[in-house]
């Protein structure tokens, strides 16, 4: 393993390059090569607002939080993504548009974040709710426009969570709790798309492998 160097920290790359046939320096080189476009260079956040939970009383700070990225041209079609908290990713495009399928497309990440984003929500409702949640998957089925730009127009998410005696009203508030107020990434994606929702409760420890 090679070290990345990311802005906080240090991502740990495989030595060819996440074996995706993309030497490691391609993919270290960005740091490396111009500090200066390191992703970390971001002005001083704007001062928190600070108002009070209606649950407790306590305060929280309300604030605009930021968020830097960078994709950096390797290969072919294919791009190293960088993450301000040190993580990176190889992205490519399909076949018919030069890529050669060494990693997941543009927009598959942003169908895939929305169902991490939500799943998120989903698991730490639960917990805070003191509810046996042993295991959660989301599966995004989505549909896209058919001209330019393709947006994604329909969103169908299937949460399936797993847990020994778990209470079903609780599971479908914290769904609900993700849609309404929560998860940015559906809210964002529900501009364009309408997104559904559909529930299922195993009684186990675990969440089955998908067939196929």
């Amino acid at each position: 393993m090679e070290p990345f160097a990311g802005s906080t920290g240090v991502c740990q790359l495989p030595a060819n390059g996440y074996d995706v046939g993309i030497p490691a320096p391609q993919l270290q080189g960005a740091a490396a090569r111009n500090p200066e476009s390191r992703v970390d260079a971001l002005p001083d956040a704007p001062p928190a607002r600070r108002r009070p939970m209606r649950d407790n009383g306590r305060f929280i700070e309300d604030r605009e939080e930021r968020m830097k990225v960078r994709a950096k041209w390797a290969e072919g079609m294919s791009f190293v993504g960088e993450s301000e908290t040190g993580h990176a990713v190889v992205i490519d495009g399909a076949p018919e548009h030069g890529g050669r399928n060494r990693g997941m497309r543009p927009m598959e990440m942003v169908l895939l974040g929305a169902a991490a984003c939500t799943a998120f929500d989903v698991v730490l409702i639960l917990r805070k709710a003191r509810q046996p949640i042993a295991d959660c998957a989301v599966e995004a089925d989505a549909e896209r426009a058919g001209t330019e730009p393709r947006v994604f127009t329909r969103i169908h998410l299937r949460y399936t969570v797993a847990g020994r005696g778990l209470d079903r009203a609780h599971v479908e508030r914290a769904v609900q709790l993700s849609k309404d107020k929560y998860c940015s990434a559906t809210a964002m994606l529900a501009k364009t798309a309408e997104v559904t929702f559909e529930i299922a409760l195993v009684d186990g420890d675990s969440v089955p492998v998908p067939a196929g």
